[in-house]
């Protein structure tokens, strides 16, 4: 469970300050019945039957209760300033812990948790124990306070009317118990419908133009409008529950005032009970009922909030499969066998899956050259490329760059030298230039203005007004398949780094375009190891070594020239595109 205390923890001063403050605030109301009691027994009452006026203490005591309320008053809205501010500090500290441990997840646990769901924990979950941190804030001392001493002060007024109360509180906690059982499982399952609507809806919107495409607006509107309907349902029916808790209250207020009128009214006909007595008990009896009152408002509030926490605590103490070493290796500028990637009988199977993905995976990629995989798609291409930067750690076998095991160094070590080129080219919004100097931002104008040029984005980025400076909407909506795919070529290079890895990345552009950037890159590369992921035949031709996949093994190995006449797997590739 999420342990609340360690993110209130920084906020103690300001939590002292509510405490006392409340504390301040429920003494004075609890005074003001005893104030009012003195006023009606002998500011009025002891007036009327010696017929001697009594005005002078009537205004000095009801100035007191105006002082005192004031102060109760200033001490509640002080305590609601400060508590709301705690509550959303506390929800900053919670949601940062919770991108940062997002942050650190390997694709294993993206594969446990949908990014809906991991936008709902971050947003939705985080909103509701924010509010119960904001109401158990001011009612953790406050309502208790106000109930014991309630309590204490209607004895000292009549102990034979304390039933009253006892029978108000009992009925009170017992209608809450009720409702929250009834609403505690399905405050679970909305959270989980909420999680469905928000995949719901990125599916939508991120597939609009295929949903447009193929015409299917209608049957996205209904799959849309049975998860809203699901969750519009449940939530009413929730709602249904809760909203009888206020009427129940008011009821329960009004019975017990009547029962305390009823009873004292006997009680100070008889002369076993001074008036005065039975309205501060009255007062005292209203006062506990609005304590519980409050205290039970958050035991409502609480089932939601405990769900959401636990959904927080499960992203929080979800174990990762992928962690640094405790004594990790470094890599040497000096190393023998610097940027040398070497796969070493290689074999991963997905979590869960039982058939291997790719087995027995042995090559070695050189700096200086240019390593190319090819095969059929499902054969494990990109796998290789997910295994290599440790977005998923081997099965068997192991991988080494500069002659180190990869899981013997820190990922931000082994990350730093490789340059990563995903077949989908996903920008950052911003702008042109703060996309190509993400993986370094001290790239100067030059440095920046060379590599696009080398990856053949310099013509369209001059071709815009404001040319570098150019905006990138979100995930680079604004720029096409190809232009987003030169522009992640070029972020990838302005890294510098000693490993590049192209996945598929020459998939969107012209063969024009994609003979040009090789030509580049092959002029410009320098030293780096060149491990390129392909399916076309014309992109790998020139590549000094070739591996060939074929469900997930080896099963060619060499030159183009020797891969058509050694490899039929290959032969038959560059048959179907013409390149033989």
């Amino acid at each position: 469970m999420l342990k609340l205390a360690q993110y209130l923890k920084p906020f103690w001063l300001g939590l002292m300050l509510i405490v006392l403050l409340l504390l301040g605030q429920a003494l004075a109301e609890l005074y003001l019945p005893t104030l009012m009691s003195d006023i009606v027994e002998d500011g009025i009452i002891y007036a009327y039957v010696t017929e001697t006026p009594r005005t002078e203490f009537i205004l000095q005591t009801g100035g007191l209760m105006l002082f005192i309320a004031f102060l109760a008053g200033s001490a509640s809205l002080t305590a609601a300033y400060i508590s709301p501010r705690i509550a959303a500090g506390m929800a900053r500290n919670l949601r940062r812990d919770l991108f940062t441990k997002v942050e650190s997840f390997s694709q294993a646990e993206f594969d446990k948790f949908s990014s809906a769901s991991l936008i709902t924990r971050c947003t939705n979950d985080v909103a509701q124990v924010q509010g119960l941190a904001n109401i158990f804030a001011r009612t953790l001392l406050y309502a208790p306070i106000m109930a014991i001493g309630g309590i204490t002060m209607a004895l000292t007024r009549s102990v034979s009317m304390a039933w009253i109360i006892v029978l108000a509180v009992i009925i009170l906690l017992g209608l809450v118990l009720i409702i929250v059982n009834i609403v505690m499982p399905k405050f679970k399952i909305v959270q989980t419908m909420v999680d469905a609507l928000n995949k719901v809806s990125r599916e939508i919107l991120h597939g609009l133009m295929v949903i447009r495409a193929f015409g299917t607006q209608s049957h996205e509107k209904i799959r849309f409008e049975k998860s809203n309907a699901d969750l519009r349902d449940l939530g009413l029916f929730i709602a249904r529950v809760m909203s009888v808790v206020g009427p129940a209250i008011t009821f329960i207020m009004g019975g017990t005032q009547i029962l305390v009128i009823w009873v004292g009214a006997h009680q100070v006909a008889n002369g076993n009970l001074p008036i005065g007595d039975m309205m501060a008990f009255m007062q005292y009896a209203m006062q506990v009922i609005i304590a519980f009152m409050m205290i039970s408002m958050v035991l409502v509030m609480v089932p939601r909030a405990q769900v959401s926490a636990a959904r927080i605590s499960e992203v929080l103490h979800t174990e990762l499969t992928i962690k640094d070493p405790p004594n990790p290796e470094y890599f040497t500028e000096t190393s023998v066998n610097k940027g040398q990637v070497v796969f070493n009988d290689v074999s991963f199977n997905y979590p869960g899956a039982e058939a291997s993905v790719i087995e027995n995976i042995s090559f070695t990629a050189q700096s200086g050259q240019t390593t190319a995989i090819i095969g059929a798609t499902g054969s494990g291409k990109s796998t290789l490329a997910l295994l290599l930067q440790r977005f998923y750690d081997v099965s068997q076998g192991k991988i080494t760059i500069d002659g180190l095991d990869i899981r013997n160094v820190r990922q931000a070590d082994l990350r730093k030298k490789i340059g990563f080129v995903p077949q989908k080219g996903q920008l950052i919004s911003g702008t042109i230039a703060s996309n190509i100097r993400y993986g370094r931002p001290n790239t100067t104008d030059e440095e920046m203005k060379a590599i696009a040029t080398i990856a053949q984005a310099i013509d369209f980025i001059h071709d815009k007004e404001d040319q570098f400076e150019s905006e990138i909407a979100q995930g680079g909506t604004n720029v096409s398949g190809g232009q987003r795919q030169r522009l992640s070529i070029a972020r990838a290079l302005a890294k510098k780094p000693e490993i590049i890895v192209f996945d598929d990345s020459f998939s969107a552009l012209d063969f024009q375009t994609d003979a040009k950037l090789r030509k580049a890159l092959k002029e410009h590369i320098g030293n780096a190891t060149v491990i390129v992921i392909a399916q076309r035949v014309g992109t790998i031709i020139n590549a000094e070594q070739i591996l060939v996949i074929d469900e997930g093994k080896i099963v060619g190995r060499g030159t183009h020239e020797t891969l058509l006449k050694s490899c039929p797997a290959y032969h038959e590739i560059a048959s179907s595109q013409g390149v033989v």
